[in-house]
């Protein structure tokens, strides 16, 4: 018994979106990531992007974690994201492009699963299939992907017969074998769905696999021993999540979600690493509310306020370009995505977005199509839809406050705004961003502590 040794206080700190997705994580791990030694990224695929600005230099960042900005730090990819080689490799010649170094800082898990060119064919003709059906109860049944094949090649990852991981392009006459019997039953899928094309060519797509396989070989490893080996040797993680913890698979709202475990549940099935590992979980929220594609949202705003925010906001799509469904801050479903997180502080981004709106509410529960009211979030879609926010009404300010230093120079009502928020999730706002800027984010004193 004297060899077992006693688990130690983690070090380690994720960060997880409580809304809908875009609510700023990448900055948030960008300015956390001096802190740490290793950034993980556990699930989703290149539906996800983070935004980070340095200085006048803006990063797009879709497949790789956020920390590849920062020099001397390992960022890992981790067995529970869906890899679009291709696109991966593009990120990685962008970056080296811009002078940013991508070599033995960046794994790659070799358990990882494959997104292929057509799991983009299926995941396109399956949402334009399901957009021409209308249901008198459900509306349109499409759920609004981005068609990046990120649901089509998790689908094949649960079938298990049917997928391809990253491993297998290091191994080309095995990727050959599979992608024979694959293409033959994806050929048949796709041409049922209405796609008019030629059928697919195992001998082509292993050539063309193989060699972006080759080209990924120094990145790709066993990232589960690697991120137990670091916890070992006492590194530093930082856990960045893709989408957001209300787009969760399991725990959002369902089916308007996306095909992986978004919220701090996905981490120890897309690392390896048991929670234990983690000693704080920093829940990022933008300080109202926005989501893409389909799906319920309660406090929408169809209107001018709803308009000007979008606008101040930049709320288009980082990956698409499509223009973000803007509404008040939805507090039952941020309490709610903190729950199932552990959320231990919260960071608010965006707050800046709001100055000159002259009267700000806050969704503090809902009334539901019974007449019934709620302070619990729904996570069904269908028992969602048709609720109505209720609101609590706060000042605005004018003032703009991107230059506060602390959280002591906002306007009175920008403070009030933060407290209610602090008071209703009982989680403290440990950082509040005031700009687009990494020196645009104001931190409590002490809220950094030893993550």
């Amino acid at each position: 018994m004297d060899s077992i040794r006693p688990v130690k206080e983690s070090t380690s700190t994720a960060v997880v979106g409580l809304q809908w997705g875009d609510e700023g994580k990448g900055k948030i791990v960008d300015l956390l990531t001096s802190r740490h030694d290793v950034i993980v990224r556990y699930n989703g695929g290149a539906n996800a992007g983070h935004s980070v600005q340095v200085g006048e230099a803006r990063y797009a960042l879709h497949l790789v974690p956020s920390g590849i900005l920062h020099p001397n730090k390992t960022c890992v990819i981790g067995n529970g994201v869906v890899v679009d080689p291709e696109k991966l490799l593009q990120e990685i010649d962008g970056l080296r492009d811009r002078g940013i170094e991508v070599a033995h800082n960046l794994q790659v898990s070799d358990r990882a699963h494959v997104v292929m060119p057509y799991h983009k064919e299926q995941d396109a003709a399956l949402e334009d299939f399901m957009s021409g059906i209308i249901s008198e109860d459900a509306g349109n049944l499409a759920i609004g992907t981005t068609r990046r094949g990120i649901g089509p090649a998790y689908g094949d990852k649960v079938s298990r017969s049917t997928a391809i991981r990253m491993g297998d392009l290091l191994d080309p006459p095995y990727l050959r074998e599979r992608l024979r019997v694959i293409c033959g039953l994806r050929t048949r899928e796709l041409k049922a769905l209405g796609v008019h094309a030629l059928p697919l060519d195992p001998d082509a797509l292993t050539e063309r696999f193989a060699k972006a396989g080759e080209r990924l070989r120094p990145h790709v490893t066993d990232t589960v021993y690697g991120l137990h080996d670091a916890v070992k040797a006492g590194k530093r993680l930082l856990f960045e999540g893709a989408n957001a913890s209300l787009l969760d698979i399991d725990h959002g709202t369902y089916p308007y979600v996306t095909s992986s475990n978004c919220s701090t549940l996905g981490i120890p099935a897309g690392t390896g690493l048991p929670m234990r590992n983690i000693g704080r979980v920093l829940g990022i929220m933008k300080a109202y509310s926005t989501r893409v594609g389909g799906g319920p949202f309660s406090t929408e705003l169809l209107d001018e306020i709803g308009a000007g925010i979008r606008e101040r906001g930049r709320e288009f799509g980082t990956t698409t370009g499509r223009p973000r469904r803007v509404g008040w801050l939805d507090l039952v479903a941020v309490r709610y995505a903190s729950m199932i997180c552990g959320t231990t502080g919260i960071a608010c981004t965006l707050l800046d977005v709001l100055s000159g709106v002259e009267e700000l509410k806050i969704c503090v529960g809902y009334r539901l199509a019974n007449g019934q009211t709620t302070e619990r979030f729904i996570p069904d879609a269908h028992r969602l839809t048709g609720a109505q926010a209720i609101y609590e009404t706060l000042p605005g300010w004018s003032e703009p406050i991107r230059d506060a230093s602390d959280r002591a120079t906002l306007p009175a009502n920008a403070r009030r705004y933060l407290d209610r928020i602090e008071a209703i999730l009982g989680i403290p706002i440990e950082m509040i961003g005031v700009g687009p800027d990494r020196r645009h984010t104001l931190e409590a004193v002490g809220a950094h502590g030893h993550g």
